[in-house]
């Protein structure tokens, strides 16, 4: 999963003020339950996501959970694939819940490639280390922990709150279990809104102090196109200029030179805006210009020189896989190319097929749309029942530091609950190094008072939401 990246560039050039470390009610159990939850391996390959739920599970039954509340699901063929749905009921019975979410799977990782056993929880230096120390288990465990410490403190929340931790975010090939309550139980995760990974802050390079705290507002779409050029072939001492090889070439160097136009919405307007102070210089004034006027093409070419900007301007295409030719001494019968299209929330993968035609421009190159997968996710409404909290929340924690909107470049578990009629947002508080954690990569890890802090922001917050009218 890509994350916000686009921060990163302004990361390095401000610095708000730390977070208090305060004390927290609950840390040493919150410790085991995060450490039992990151050494439960979980990779496709050799884990299980039903286990990790399994001992979640157990977690919240030990702290007085009915096991009516609990509901550990395996999607059918899928025995390792399952996940849990939990419920704090509130006392409204009109008031919609509000659903956390977090994927426990995790990205595959070799012990001879990591410095340390990337399924044993290290705490070294100030940081945890293992894999899914930071993606996505930090969030899981907080989630599973903050049900506890409400059950323990005898919460009554007007709104009732739900957690699911699923399966096959990463896509390694297990079920994606989002995905799939979305489409056949949708009546456990029902909500007013979600809150899931996809974003969070970040620290500057020098002190590792918060410079910009991000909430993630819709995403992009992956959609993936071919495009395939057939000719009769022959041999390849008798060269002519009709070659398929030739054609999806010439073919996809027309792609690499179209550039799909800006488009803007609420969450990369608020974004650019606000970032527009924290950057400063030329870069800070092209995003007010562009901010101001779409079609400010000179705003346009100095954000679009940086490719985590140009990746939240535009829908973006690029190639990434090519074949042709079945004989060396053969001319071509047949060539094709793998583009991938990330598509801006609310243009539709056949829109974004019609525009790559025209940049093809040679109708002996077919470009083909996927038979399934839709691109107009429209991104969630930023109101203030959501906004509000988060804004009031950071500001005691990390006075002076902006609550910045963004658009996700990759995808995240969003996708599913947006088009099940669930806004969700990338709600963490977890603020990360410029190497982002190295999140996907060797020697994954979070800072403890990231991790620490983020918890605490997220027992806030979700209280604030639980009490609203």
């Amino acid at each position: 999963m890509l994350r916000f990246a686009a921060v990163l560039t302004a990361a390095t050039l401000a610095a708000g003020s730390a977070a208090a470390q305060a004390p927290q009610p609950g840390e040493a159990a919150f410790r085991a339950l995060y450490k039992e939850l990151v050494e439960t391996n979980t990779t496709f390959s050799a884990g299980s996501c039903t286990l990790a739920a399994e001992r979640m599970a157990a977690r919240l039954k030990a702290a007085g959970f009915a096991d009516s509340a609990i509901t550990v699901f395996t999607p059918p063929g899928a025995p390792k694939d399952g996940g849990l749905v939990a419920v704090y009921p509130g006392t409204d019975p009109k008031a919609k819940a509000i659903l956390l979410l977090a994927h426990i799977d995790v990205v595959e990782a070799k012990r001879e490639d990591w410095t340390r056993d990337p399924f044993t929880l290290v705490e070294e230096d100030g940081y945890f280390y293992g894999r899914g120390a930071s993606d996505d288990k930090s969030q899981a465990a907080i989630w599973t922990d903050l049900l506890i410490r409400l059950k323990q403190e005898g919460f009554k929340p007007r709104r009732g709150i739900k957690i699911a931790l699923t399966c096959g975010e990463e896509g390694g090939g297990q079920v994606n279990g989002a995905a799939w309550l979305a489409q056949n139980r949708r009546e456990l995760i029902d909500a007013a809104f979600a809150l899931n990974e996809g974003a969070g802050g970040a620290l500057d390079k020098a002190g590792g102090k918060p410079v910009v705290h991000n909430i993630q507002a819709g995403e992009k779409t992956s959609v993936s196109f071919r495009l395939e050029a057939v000719n009769p072939g022959g041999h390849s001492s008798r060269p002519v200029p009709d070659n398929a090889i030739y054609h999806l070439a010439k073919a996809i160097d027309r792609i690499a030179a179209y550039q799909f136009p800006v488009q803007m919405n609420d969450t990369t307007r608020a974004y650019f805006g606000k970032m527009s102070g924290v950057v400063g210089g030329e870069m800070g004034a092209a995003m007010s210009a562009i901010v101001a006027n779409p079609n400010d093409a000179a705003a346009n070419a100095v954000l679009s020189r940086d490719a985590n900007h140009n990746a939240i301007l535009r829908t973006t295409c690029v190639a990434t896989q090519i074949s042709g030719g079945h004989a060396q001494n053969a001319l071509p019968q047949r060539a094709n190319a793998t583009i991938n299209c990330r598509i801006f929330p609310g243009e539709s993968p056949a829109a974004v097929r019609e525009a790559l035609v025209k940049a093809v421009g040679d109708a002996t190159v077919e470009v083909s749309q996927p038979p399934k997968g839709r691109g107009d996710t429209p991104a969630p409404p930023l109101t203030r029942e959501v906004m509000g909290p988060i804004e009031k929340v950071s500001a005691q924690m990390w006075p002076g530091v902006p609550v910045v909107p963004i658009l996700q470049a990759g995808g995240t578990d969003a996708k599913p609950l947006i088009e099940a009629g669930i806004p969700t947002y990338g709600v963490t508080g977890i603020f990360y190094d410029p190497d982002l954690g190295r999140l996907h990569g060797l020697n994954e890890r979070i800072a403890v008072k990231s991790l620490m802090d983020a918890r605490e922001f997220s027992y806030r917050l979700v209280k604030l939401y639980a009490q609203a009218k």
